[in-house]
């Protein structure tokens, strides 16, 4: 997983709240195994007209907007079904972070385990970006996870909290995997004094 320290990017404007998963992925997208593939087909019911069209309306095919790493969307951002595909498909369209006054819970915590950050400030702080976002052309923002800290280079800095475990699992790039292997000496040692003859089915025949 790549770590998540700091962050600089261009910022899309996402003007609405209660945002859910199957707006971000809709459910006819979920056939793939991989976890690409899926950009192009985010918010494909916002984007996309029943021919399958752009409608050119969506505030993500504002050329203005076009390699946006940095999303601030409304509250409760990511409620819904529980599918890991939602943050697949906003990391393979290119965002590493989405900035909002709350989220649903499972949401979060897929993004953690993906390397993808979750930053919660104040409703006040998250409407102020997205005016600065949608008045300000080429608006970017830095997101610092070594201090906690969101700022832009016109006088907006803001602190936001966040789980120590998730921020230093973030930071050193380890998703379960990568944290399973961190003890991959002391597994060895463990397997090496159980062989597998001693897992053999016991069952009765």
């Amino acid at each position: 997983m790549k770590p998540f320290r700091v962050l600089r990017g261009l910022v899309a404007p996402l003007d609405r709240v209660n945002i859910d998963t199957d707006q971000i992925i809709p459910k006819q997208f979920l056939k793939r195994i991989e976890k690409t593939g899926f950009g192009e087909f985010l918010f494909y019911d916002w984007r996309f007209a029943a021919d399958g069209k752009k409608t050119g309306e969506f505030v993500l095919d504002d050329p203005r907007f076009t390699g946006a790493s940095i999303l601030v969307a409304g509250k409760n951002f990511g409620c819904g079904s529980s599918r890991e595909h939602a943050v697949w498909a906003l990391s393979d369209f290119g965002f590493r972070a989405v900035i909002s006054s709350s989220f649903a819970d499972i949401f979060a915590n897929n993004s953690a385990k993906n390397g993808f950050l979750t930053v919660n400030l104040s409703e006040e702080e998250t409407a102020e970006l997205m005016r600065q976002a949608s008045k300000i052309a080429a608006y970017e923002l830095t997101i610092d996870l070594e201090n906690c800290e969101v700022r832009d280079d016109r006088g907006f800095r803001a602190k936001f909290s966040i789980d120590k475990f998730v921020r230093h699992c973030l930071l050193s790039g380890l998703d379960d995997i990568g944290l399973t292997l961190q003890h991959e000496a002391e597994i060895t040692a463990y397997e090496s004094r159980h062989p597998a003859a001693e897992f053999r089915d016991q069952s009765p025949k």
